[in-house]
């Protein structure tokens, strides 16, 4: 992952020569534009333009990569303007991650092809130096005239072999490493194992394809990467699907004091303004309220999973009044518990545990 900040495009000669060495592993590169919530959104498509133009400098590739765009830290969105976006590049990452092991056998497939064409390439290349070099006379001279002739010599062999410019290797680095080999030393091209090649290329890895299309079908419903950032922070109207774990089950201390009570009173009063039905705001009307705190929706999706005690999509008063105490918590520059601990849990659903135990 290629980290980007978007008030500090400069690409150092360093961070150039860090890129240069992943030349070749473009596919197995993911770019990130972060701290993007620091920039309006006019300001935000001109960074993401220069970012685009540098990068097609560095990689001098025609594919365009997948650049991600994002605020990726827990505090509020400075600028809030982008916030749906920021949400569903985050959701593109997070998931292109997940699948990576899911898509693995597809990766090393395309490796094989890629080096399959390559091998072909450098056959061709190798056995065209080779039929060019003097039996007898002037080796020195034609070996150096042969590494000097040798973009006329791979265009030669594109076109004689119907060969995409793409596969061929850097010609610069192939001259200079050529220049340490014995071209009467070359091996001549053998029909039958360029015929093993075309066949594997043509015939061999499309046979291939059912099997990894089936195979993907089959690991569908595995989950992907897991643990970190993916154990489900991002909960209740903050997500798609059932966003609820199972309790651990402990026993909590009923009596305990509340410490969310001192400052119900002010909780409650935003509570029945955002017009809760029968005592319960809904998802959709919680999420309003909760997103203008400009926090990240991962943030906010724990602070759900933590809050909503019953497990039933709603918050009721007391619920509502935990979910604001986080947010403020959060909002002081507090890290969130992994689990609710007993002196959070609100008194009403200390007596509904006692009584389910």
């Amino acid at each position: 992952i290629l980290l980007f900040d978007a008030h500090k495009l400069e690409i150092s000669d360093e961070f150039s020569e860090a890129i240069g060495a992943l030349k070749g592993n473009e596919d197995k590169l993911r770019v990130v534009l972060n701290k993007a919530d620091m920039v309006g959104t006019q300001q935000l498509m001109r960074v993401y333009g220069a970012l685009m133009w540098s990068l097609g400098k560095v990689f001098g590739t025609p594919e365009v990569l997948r650049v991600y765009i994002g605020s990726f830290w827990s505090e509020p969105l400075l600028v809030p303007d982008n916030r749906k976006l920021f949400e569903l590049e985050e959701e593109d990452l997070f998931a292109d991650i997940q699948n990576l092991p899911r898509n693995a056998a597809l990766r090393k497939l395309n490796d094989l092809v890629k080096r399959a064409r390559l091998v072909r390439v450098h056959a061709h290349i190798i056995s065209y130096l080779k039929q060019e070099m003097p039996s007898v006379f002037r080796k020195d001279n034609k070996k150096k005239h042969l590494i000097h002739e040798l973009p006329v010599i791979f265009s030669k062999i594109q076109l004689q072999h119907n060969i995409s410019a793409g596969d061929f290797p850097d010609c610069a680095k192939m001259q200079e490493q050529l220049m340490a080999h014995d071209f009467t030393k070359f091996k001549s091209l053998k029909p039958n194992l360029m015929a093993a090649l075309d066949e594997l290329l043509s015939s061999d890895i499309a046979k291939l394809m059912p099997l990894l299309r089936q195979e993907e079908l089959e690991a569908g419903d595995q989950p992907g990467v897991q643990g970190g950032a993916f154990l489900g922070g991002r909960a209740g109207p903050f997500t798609e699907g059932d966003p609820f774990a199972e309790e651990n089950g402990e026993e909590r201390e009923e009596d305990e004091d509340w410490v969310v009570t001192k400052d119900k009173p002010k909780y409650d009063e935003i509570f029945y303004n955002l017009a809760p039905n029968e005592g319960k705001l809904s998802g959709t009307k919680a999420k309003d309220w909760m997103v203008s705190t400009r926090l990240p929706n991962s943030v906010l999706g724990r602070i759900w999973k933590l809050s909503d005690v019953d497990r039933d999509g709603m918050l009721d008063d007391e619920e509502f009044a935990l979910a604001s105490h986080l947010i403020e918590v959060k909002l002081e520059g507090h890290g969130l518990p992994p689990e609710l601990p007993s002196r959070l849990i609100p008194p009403s659903k200390r007596r509904q545990k006692g009584s389910d135990a």
